[in-house]
This record gives C-alpha cells, structure tokens and sequence, in this order.
C-alpha cells in the first residue's frame, strides 16, 4: 500500500509491504526546492554486561526500578527465594532465583531503572 505521510510540511509517499508492515521505499511527494532533513542520528547501543560467570542468568521480565534487592554476592540462594523487587506500571514484581545456588554478580541495586531483558544478577 501507498501512502502520503507529511514531515515537517514537506509530502512523502511511502510505500507499505500489508503482509510484514515493511517500509520498501520511500519517495517524495512532490518534487521540492530543498533536500528532506536528515534521518536522526540511530541512538548509541547500550553498554555491554559485564561478562556473565558461570551460572544461571536472571534477567527483567520488563522495564522498571529496582525498589528492594534482598540478597548480596555471596548468598546462597534456593529456587523461588525472592531476590529482588522491580517496580513496572506501579505494581510490585518479585525477582525469584531460577535455582538453588550462590550469588555470583548482581548487576542492579535499589534505584536502578532497567529495560526488560537487562541481566539483574548470575546464580552459580
């Protein structure tokens, strides 16, 4: 499908694959004195993890704040003890051990805002 989308005054057409939702091509409109402003610049990725050690990853199940963490390196753990509270949407989740184990790392602290899927703690 085509479409006719307006950006800041200036018309593109803008052309629509209805299977996948896929920009194919983008054109303009309407032939125009100046060139179209420049795409934003793409955010910078995200700083890698540090390296996991061996264990059992625990990651956020979603965005949120880190309100309590319950547990410190060195813990030892057992499947389904609560290790942390992360606050979404104004709900309270529990962030439970996947195993029985010690804590290896723990990568968030009370306060810490995280993306769903961030890499919270390692149990070995």
């Amino acid at each position: 499908m085509k479409y006719v989308v307006t950006l800041n005054g200036k018309n593109y057409e803008v052309e629509v694959e209805e299977t996948e939702a896929v920009i194919t091509s983008v054109s303009d409109a309407a032939p125009a004195a100046a060139a179209p402003a420049p795409a934003p610049a793409a955010a910078p990725a995200p700083a890698a993890a540090p390296a996991a050690a061996q264990g059992a990853q625990v990651p956020s199940p979603m965005p949120g704040t880190i309100l309590a963490v319950n547990v410190k390196e060195g813990d030892s753990v057992k499947t389904g003890q609560v290790l942390m509270i992360l606050e979404a949407m104004k709900m309270e989740n529990e962030i439970v051990s996947p195993c029985d184990g010690t804590v290896r790392q723990l990568l968030a602290q009370k306060g810490t805002t995280v993306d769903s899927g961030a890499l919270l703690a390692v149990i070995g």
